[in-house]
């Protein structure tokens, strides 16, 4: 999922050799943190969140095959 996630940001961004992902795995839920450059946030946000949730909602898709929860944070 960490690849996917990249791979969607790496597309939407200015700068993207400012962007990691950081995975954290609890109990069958997984926590991936997006940190982007200040300039990045809007882009990777979109209006009114669209593009964030879109992405969620990839994410979310790829987690039920793995069964697991995934969670996504963006953070600049």
């Amino acid at each position: 999922m960490k690849e996917l996630l990249f791979t969607m940001a790496k597309g939407l961004v200015d700068h993207p050799e400012e962007l990691t992902i950081r995975e954290e795995a609890n109990d069958g839920v997984v926590t991936l943190s997006l940190h982007v450059h200040p300039d990045d946030m809007g882009k990777v946000i979109g209006k009114q969140g669209r593009i964030a949730n879109s992405m969620r909602q990839v994410l979310k898709a790829c987690a039920i095959k793995e069964n697991v929860k995934v969670n996504l944070d963006i953070d600049s």
